[in-house]
């Protein structure tokens, strides 16, 4: 199974800070594969190595040359935190509700005067919208906002 990554930061060093979908948030420090691969080496200049890029959620890469999977940040990094999973709910149910009205990012952002940009980190579950943007969302899809607490019986 593949882990698709939705957030890409850069810590101290040659250190990546990747969020994932499912929540998990993993840091990899990539000088571990120098040895293996010579060419990543080129990652101790601090502004290439700033320039990574999130390519489709499964891969890092900063030019023809450097670029790492995903995965492997997943399975060999270290989980330093964990993003709640109501962000990943709530995200997963703005998502669906786009794909029933077959509306992208953009036409949401013009429905509900919210930038595309937090729209997105909304449906990344890397962000924590408040009550009013959660209902500004609700009135663009023409419905409603529920919020519930369940308590085991």
């Amino acid at each position: 199974m593949f882990h698709k990554a939705c957030k890409l930061s850069f810590g101290k060093g040659t250190v990546l800070r990747v969020t994932f979908q499912d929540g998990s948030v993993m840091e990899y420090d990539i000088s571990v594969l120098y040895s293996k691969y010579t060419q990543l080496r080129a990652l101790n200049d601090r502004k290439l190595f700033k320039s990574g890029k999130l390519m489709g959620g499964y891969g890092i890469i900063w030019n023809d040359d450097l670029d790492i999977e995903t995965e492997t940040i997943y399975c060999d990094g270290k989980l330093v935190d964990k993003v709640s999973e109501a962000n990943i709910t709530l995200g997963n149910s703005i998502i669906s509700a786009r794909a029933k009205l077959g509306i992208s990012q953009k036409q949401l952002s013009e429905m509900s005067g919210i930038d595309q940009s937090d729209i997105s980190k909304i449906e990344r579950g890397v962000s924590n919208p408040s009550i009013s943007t959660l209902e500004r969302l609700a009135q663009a899809f023409g419905g409603k906002l529920n919020i519930e607490i369940d308590i085991p019986a």
